[in-house]
């Protein structure tokens, strides 16, 4: 049994764009649970458990996306390409907060505007595969689809869909934002004292001088007009920080899209900004009927594959009313495509007068793989492809509006080049993704300074 046809053995039809509306389309790159019952109890069960976010959050950053489609703000949007159960730990969440924290800095900084800041976790846990199975020396598994689902441990009973992770998947989520929430209300984010995000490892980092630099400077001009004023600059001391992921279990998804007081439509509230991803992005597809049901803003992956015309039927479908601050357009190329293939996509939502806010996702275009099978991402890919995004969008009247990256703050070596010129020989020494490779903590402060860089000349 597919996971589209899970549930729907009830066999009432449901209302279009309600929360379980989509369970009428057919859905893709869902698991096959074999013990529906079990699956069954653990939605009903899940469907008890509080929320995760709030509509007010939802709400107030659907405001500022508005806002930076009008040029007012910039999105910054990073984390893994999958959370893992094993991950969901003090030190990797804090050092997840520290780089995005830093990269925003430098961004407010060099933009001088503010920025939004989006992280990629509290739920990533949920991976879209090219196929439904994998096959190692001659035996054949279905494929890891995420800690939500299975274990990435190549054994039959690794591999079985577990119900049961669906409530760790909300248990890590909650565990996840409750820490950022505290750390971000506590003062950790306070720009008064920018020390409190360094990460040790890269005390001897060629980026490090450069950014204690920016960072005092800062820290000086806030002291400095705090005596001017006589007054304590209390705004600066905490940071709106909101979450994302791709919404691609969908029973997740509508266990946890709930009706609040006060408030019109459903919302779901597993996340702040939830997206689709390339493979689900089909207008007859379940994920794309979920979607347009909910209030949250939502993000939607544009490939080189996407026509102009398919681009503006699913604006047409999932914004029906051109709502400002509801699509985010995450744009992923691959340096290769992209002065081919995104200016026309640019024309056709101009043209249609869609309000969008453009990102870029210089990443998984440019994913490769080295001569001995490791999977990779050249560092001067992703830059050469960020530079051009801006110069495409600016060549057509367009604005780039922000960045959608894969990043840890964690010691990893799996994206070649950045700052310490990595090659595909060290690839081996700190590989620790499961999915795809991710920048470290020294090549996204490297691309946050290119992102100012280029953006200014735009």
């Amino acid at each position: 049994m597919n996971g589209n046809d899970l549930l729907n053995i009830a066999g009432a039809a449901t209302e279009a764009g309600a929360p379980d509306s989509w369970q009428n389309f057919p859905a893709a790159q869902q698991a096959t649970y074999p013990d529906v019952a079990a699956l069954q109890g653990t939605l009903e069960e899940l469907a008890q458990l509080p929320p995760l976010g709030t509509s007010w959050e939802i709400l107030t950053l659907r405001q500022q996306i508005a806002e930076a489609q009008r040029g007012e703000r910039f999105l910054l949007q990073g984390g893994d390409c999958a959370e893992t159960f094993a991950e969901c730990n003090s030190t990797v969440i804090t050092n997840r907060l520290k780089v995005l924290l830093q990269m925003s800095l430098i961004m407010v900084h060099g933009l001088q505007m503010p920025v939004i800041r989006i992280g990629r976790f509290a739920g990533q846990y949920a991976k879209p595969r090219s196929s439904d199975t994998e096959t190692r020396n001659g035996v054949t598994l279905p494929s890891y689809r995420g800690d939500i689902i299975n274990s990435p441990a190549f054994t039959e009973q690794a591999r079985v869909p577990d119900p049961g992770r669906l409530l760790q998947a909300h248990a890590c989520s909650s565990l996840t934002m409750n820490f950022v929430r505290a750390l971000v209300d506590g003062g950790f984010a306070d720009l008064h004292h920018p020390e409190y995000w360094d990460l040790g490892w890269v005390e001897h980092s060629p980026l490090a001088e450069e950014f204690r630099r920016l960072s005092e400077g800062i820290g000086r001009s806030i002291n400095f007009m705090e005596t001017i004023s006589g007054k304590q600059a209390g705004n600066i001391r905490r940071v709106d920080f909101y979450t994302s992921h791709e919404a691609l279990h969908l029973h997740y998804e509508q266990a946890l899209t709930r009706e609040v007081p006060r408030q019109a439509g459903h919302f779901n509230l597993s996340t702040h900004f939830p997206w689709i991803g390339m493979r689900t992005a089909s207008l007859q597809d379940a994920h794309v009927e979920y979607m347009r049901g909910i209030q949250n803003p939502i993000g939607l992956k544009v490939g080189p594959t996407v026509e102009p015309q398919q681009l503006v039927d699913l604006l047409r479908v999932l914004n029906p009313r051109r709502e400002a601050g509801r699509m985010v357009l995450i744009h992923r190329m691959g340096v290769g495509q992209i002065e081919a293939r995104l200016p026309a996509l640019i024309r056709a939502v101009q043209d249609a007068d869609m309000p969008v806010l453009w990102i870029s996702d210089a990443m998984h275009g440019n994913t490769e793989s080295t001569a001995d099978g490791i999977k990779t991402r050249r560092f001067r890919n992703i830059m050469n492809e960020m530079e051009l995004a801006f110069e495409v969008h600016r060549d057509n009247h367009s604005r780039l509006g922000g960045v959608h990256l894969e990043l840890t703050g964690e010691n990893v070596t799996e994206c070649t080049g950045g700052a310490r010129d990595l090659v595909d020989a060290d690839l081996r020494r700190a590989y620790k993704s499961t999915v795809d490779p991710r920048l470290n903590y020294e090549q996204a402060l490297e691309m946050a300074m290119l992102i100012v860089r280029k953006h200014n000349q735009a």
